[in-house]
């Protein structure tokens, strides 16, 4: 057997709410008012007035009157019949009331039971809709599906806010979500960075030390090969670092930071002197709590990749300024490139560990850098249009830095 709707259960039990107190109130009303008719009206005394009153008529007529007494017995006469007339009418009413009561009370009803529809076709379209699609959101948060962004429904204004709760729930668990699926495709990157960084560093030891060896006492027909042994192994040996760094989230006690100084000395200390760079720094900035040497590599990172970008004829700026969040005040570090751009099928991409389109690289850079700015607690996003440069942005809270040892949940 099909359920019945939640709509349709509150209609009825509306409408039966309205129309059942109705019905049992009119058939009280109606026997009420048909008693009271009957008992007002007083049959029995009527009765008796009406024989008591025509024998004092008759005793009267029998005796010797005088004109005028005559006159009064006379007129009394016509005032009994009439009153008695007047009953007998007023009975027969009585009699036939309860039916025309009945019928009056039965519209009554009627009318009651039709606008008791209307009103709980109202109400249950009022209250069964939202709550049928607030149930049907429900149901979508638990499925992870996003929330339809039509108009909102009819109905209270109660309604409205919860669905605006209820959005705001569900951005909170999708972005819950996302973090810890993020935070745990992290742990494992981490894990195999360390485990290939471990495994390269255990050969490579050696290999360096043979090779130094070799560059001595090699014959000169093999220097050529000793150098190609020299350079592929500390291409080697800087993927082991950066397999390593990657491997592990910045370590030791946080401190106080001038994030103008540091980016003006990473700047400086990467990008090369022939290459035009802008640096744009915002006075009386405020202090940041972190790790200087973890947020010195990210920076180095990303202004790597602008200088290769820019290879072929660009320009670098930086900017380091004040910026809000919805957590707060916070300090922003923008590098622009006016160099090759990222295609948008690929942007979606460079954060990701081991993804690269370079030759020779690990795809670790921007990944170290990321891993850093959100393990400070940090966000990071970038923009680019190919043939026009690049925009990496960083965003470092002012208040809300590091804890005294920064922990995986630090990334989620």
């Amino acid at each position: 057997m099909k359920r019945v709707g939640f709509r349709t259960r509150l209609f009825i039990i509306l409408a039966l709410f309205a129309v059942i107190p109705s019905l049992v109130l009119t058939l009280i009303y109606g026997r009420t008012l048909t008693s009271t008719l009957l008992t007002v009206s007083g049959v029995r005394a009527w009765e008796r007035a009406g024989e008591t009153g025509r024998q004092v008529v008759a005793i009267t007529r029998r005796k010797p009157l005088t004109a005028q007494e005559q006159a009064v017995v006379e007129a009394h006469e016509r005032e009994l019949n009439e009153s008695l007339t007047r009953w007998a009418q007023f009975r027969q009413l009585a009699g036939e009331s309860p039916p025309v009561i009945a019928f009056i009370a039965i519209l009554g009803l009627l009318a009651i039971a039709v606008l008791a529809s209307r009103v709980a076709g109202h109400l249950s379209r009022q209250l069964g809709r939202p709550l049928q699609e607030l149930v049907g959101w429900t149901e979508r948060i638990a499925r992870g599906e996003p929330l339809p962004a039509g108009p909102p429904r009819r109905g209270a204004p109660e309604f409205e806010m919860l669905r605006q709760r209820m959005r705001r729930m569900a951005r909170e668990i999708a972005q819950g979500r996302a973090r810890e699926l993020e935070a745990e495709r992290l742990r494992a990157f981490r894990e195999t960075a360390q485990q290939v960084a471990h495994e390269l560093k255990n050969p490579l030891t050696p290999i360096r030390f043979a090779v130094e060896r070799l560059k001595r006492d090699a014959p000169a027909e093999l220097r050529e090969t000793v150098e190609v042994l020299a350079v592929e192994s500390a291409r080697l040996e800087a993927m082991a670092r950066s397999f390593s760094q990657f491997g592990r989230l910045p370590e030791g006690p946080p401190s106080e930071i001038e994030v103008g100084e540091l980016a003006r000395y990473s700047a400086t200390a990467t990008v090369p002197p022939h290459m035009s760079l802008t640096l744009d720094v915002e006075e009386a900035l405020p202090m940041i709590r972190g790790h200087h040497d973890a947020l010195a590599r990210a920076l180095s990172n990303v202004l790597i990749n602008a200088v290769e970008a820019c290879k072929s004829g660009g320009a670098i700026a930086v900017r380091v300024g004040r910026t809000a969040t919805a957590a707060g005040e916070a300090v922003e570090i923008v590098v622009r490139d006016t160099g090759c751009g990222i295609p948008e099928e690929h942007l979606a991409r460079i954060w990701e560990p081991y993804v690269t389109h370079k030759t020779g690289g690990t795809g670790l850079g921007l990944a170290i850098a990321r891993q850093t700015i959100l393990a400070h607690r940090g966000d990071v996003s970038a923009n680019s249009t190919p043939g026009a440069g690049t925009e990496i942005r960083f965003v470092l809270p002012v208040s809300g830095a590091p804890a005294e040892s920064v922990s995986e949940a630090a990334i989620a």
